[in-house]
């Protein structure tokens, strides 16, 4: 763990704090109390920056220099790894194990178990460790976080819903799932900036200016929105269900991707070592926009990201204790 990635966490932690305190003392709730603030905070996110971020993404992605081989030995055991979650949490709740989840909670519980922390806390600890090389597939991996599993995960969700309305029939669900899929604040923006990327015709500078600005906006509105859930619902009683999503982010995932990337696709050195640090971040801010956007397991997604950000010191050391280790051993 070196002091950079340190002095980010340390960032990371005091923003989240002021966002307590700005919940605490009513500073952005007024008459209504923390959950409108919070409210207000995720809708923008949501609907406004993210968007801005994912299209500028898309738009300006270079396909062509994009290193395919390594994305697809990070994202074939990701997709699988999150198709399995949501199917385990969706068959629970089938079986009445969780009565009181909404529709929306089997894919909210596999975004919070899959999304790391990339850019804020991904990014500097890629340069610190892996110099220009490393970063670059960093960034690589990242450019692609969203189009890959917010698309899957908004699409999954929104066929729950559909299928939540008992009383409706099966071309009714299918054209509700369809609109409310494509028309949706994250895939319509990554279907719009892959289009336009198509084109050919690139940004304009002051386009271009406007939608960095916006996307900037991303992660401090995040990480205050996290403080102001704290505030709002507490750590007790969440505990254990963001345990089981820290230790499924933390050590699951980098194993999956380890055992894939180096058996499955012979990657060893410096991609490998990239690729399992990208799966073995702590929890991303994008767990609990999603879980505010359906308005379901808010405190449970806040949770998960402050714990695995306090012990990604210590998961990470030990990751990088193993990569050390299969790189002496020949793995």
């Amino acid at each position: 763990m070196t002091l950079a990635i340190f002095h980010k966490l340390l960032a990371i932690f005091f923003t989240v704090a002021l966002g307590w305190v700005a919940g605490r003392r009513r500073w952005l709730g007024g008459p209504g109390g923390i959950g409108p603030a919070a409210r207000a905070l995720s809708d923008a996110a949501f609907y406004l920056f993210v968007p801005a971020l994912l299209f500028r993404t898309m738009a300006r992605l270079d396909f062509a220099a994009l290193p395919w081989r390594t994305l697809a030995a990070y994202y074939v055991p990701v997709l699988v790894y999150v198709l399995a979650v949501y199917g385990w949490h969706r068959r629970a709740a089938a079986r009445a194990e969780a009565p009181g989840d909404a529709p929306a909670a089997p894919a909210t519980r596999a975004i919070a178990a899959t999304y790391g922390n990339g850019v804020q806390l991904g990014i500097p600890m890629a340069a610190a460790l892996f110099g220009e090389p490393g970063l670059a597939l960093h960034i690589a991996l990242v450019s692609l976080h969203g189009l890959v599993l917010l698309t899957l995960l908004t699409t999954l969700v929104e066929v729950d819903l559909a299928r939540a309305d008992r009383g409706a029939t099966l071309a009714a669900t299918v054209r509700t799932t369809a609109r409310n899929a494509l028309l949706h604040p994250v895939t319509l923006p990554v279907l719009a900036g892959l289009a336009w990327n198509l084109t050919g015709l690139g940004l304009h500078p002051v386009v271009d200016e406007t939608l960095g600005a916006l996307g900037l906006a991303v992660v401090p509105v995040c990480l205050v929105l996290i403080g102001l859930t704290l505030a709002q619902y507490g750590l007790r009683g969440h505990v254990r269900g963001a345990l089981t999503t820290a230790a499924l982010k933390l050590l699951v995932l980098p194993a999956l991707v380890l055992a894939v990337a180096s058996l499955g696709f012979g990657l060893s050195g410096l991609p490998l070592a990239v690729l399992v640090m990208m799966a073995a971040l702590p929890v991303g801010s994008n767990a609990l926009i999603f879980a505010q956007r359906y308005d379901t397991l808010q405190a449970q997604a806040t949770t998960a990201i402050v714990f695995s950000t306090l012990v990604f010191a210590a998961t990470a050391t030990l990751w990088l204790g193993v990569l050390a280790w299969l790189g002496r051993h020949g793995g």
